[in-house]
C-alpha cells in the first residue's frame, strides 16, 4: 500500500453507499481507505467485508464534521482525500494533486472540477464580504488557480497541515460551512488553495442531505453556520461593524416579516457565542480579512 494518500469517506444512511464505493475503490487500490459510518443504528460491515478497507462505526451521530475528524485520526498517510459518499471518480486523476502539493510548500488544499446532475462542471469558487456578511459564490469560469474554499467532498488537503489547524470544527454539525471556516483559518495562515479544473468527480451536490433533513432545516442551519464562521473568524473592525449594522437590520426585517427561518439560524448560533468566541483566540491572523475577500468584492 502506498502511504502517500489516505481516502476518508464519511457516510450516513446512504443506501447507494456500498455501490459507490464498489464503483470507486478500483481506482483506490494503492491508497489507504477510511470509511467511517455515521449512523450508528445501521452497520455498514457486512456490505462492506469484501473491501480492504478501514471502517470506522460511530457509536453516535457527530455530523459530517465529526465523522471527517474520526477519519483524519486514524489517517498515516502524507495527503487526506475527502470524498462525500455520493461522489464517483471517473478514473485516477486525483494523483496528479500531489505534484500540486510538491510545488508550492504553502498549499494547504487542491479542489476538484465536479460533474453535476446536468452534466454542468462546478468547483471554481469565491468568498466575499457584501452588506456585512461572508457570502460565497460559484464561478463559471472552471480555469486553474486560486480557489475560495476546498469543499470537503470533493478535494485533497495536506494533512500535517490539515491536523495543525484542527481539523473540521464540530460548531458547525450537522453540515455546511465546515470547510468554508476550515479553508478560511487556512488563509488565514498564509496557506493556499488551488483549483486543478483537471481533475474531474461525478458529485450531484445534496443528494444525501436533501433526503435526510427538511428545507426549513437545512436554510436555518446555513443561516447559522454562516454566523459562526464570521463571528469566530472575522477580526477586522470595518468589517465587524459592517456585519452589527447589517444583522441588526435583517433581525429587524425578520421579525416584521415574521421570518422564523433565519430567526431559528440565529437563535442557535447566539445560543454557541461563548464557544465561539473562545475559538476566536485560536486562530492565527498572518493573513488580514481584507487581503482574502478583497480579490472578491
Amino acid at each position: 500500500m502506498n502511504p502517500t494518500i489516505s481516502v476518508v469517506i464519511p457516510t450516513y444512511n446512504n443506501s447507494q453507499f456500498p455501490e459507490n464505493l464498489h464503483k470507486n475503490i478500483r481506482y483506490l487500490k494503492d491508497c489507504q481507505v477510511i470509511v467511517v459510518n455515521d449512523n450508528p443504528q445501521n452497520s455498514l460491515e457486512k456490505q462492506l467485508d469484501t473491501l480492504d478497507i478501514k471502517l470506522i462505526q460511530l457509536k453516535e451521530n457527530r455530523g459530517f464534521a465529526g465523522a471527517v475528524n474520526s477519519g483524519i485520526h486514524s489517517a498515516h498517510s502524507d495527503y487526506i482525500l475527502l470524498l462525500n459518499d455520493d461522489v464517483l471518480l471517473q478514473d485516477e486523476s486525483f494523483l496528479h494533486a500531489v505534484d500540486d502539493f510538491k510545488k508550492d510548500p504553502k498549499l494547504f488544499a487542491v479542489s476538484f472540477a465536479q460533474v453535476e446532475r446536468n452534466n454542468a462542471i462546478v468547483g471554481k469558487n469565491v468568498l466575499f464580504w457584501k452588506n456585512g456578511f461572508m457570502q460565497h459564490s460559484r464561478v463559471n469560469e472552471n480555469i486553474a488557480g486560486e480557489n475560495g474554499w476546498a469543499e470537503g467532498g470533493s478535494a485533497m488537503f495536506d494533512a500535517k497541515k490539515m491536523m495543525q489547524l484542527g481539523g473540521f470544527d464540530e460548531l458547525f454539525s450537522p453540515f455546511y460551512w465546515e470547510d468554508i471556516d476550515l479553508s478560511y483559518r487556512a488563509k488565514k495562515k498564509g496557506y493556499t488553495i488551488y483549483f486543478n479544473p483537471h481533475i474531474q468527480v461525478i458529485h450531484h451536490h445534496e443528494t444525501t442531505i436533501g433526503t435526510q433533513f427538511s428545507k426549513n432545516k437545512i436554510s436555518s442551519t446555513a443561516y447559522r453556520n454562516q454566523l459562526i464562521c464570521i463571528w469566530k473568524n472575522i477580526s477586522s473592525i470595518s468589517y465587524i461593524l459592517q456585519h452589527k449594522y447589517y444583522l441588526l437590520k435583517l433581525l429587524i426585517q425578520s421579525i416584521l416579516k415574521i421570518d422564523t427561518i433565519f430567526l431559528s439560524g440565529f437563535a442557535q448560533a447566539s445560543v454557541r457565542l461563548p464557544q465561539i468566541l473562545w475559538k476566536r483566540f485560536s486562530i492565527p491572523h498572518v493573513i488580514s480579512d481584507y487581503e482574502i475577500l478583497k480579490k472578491h468584492t
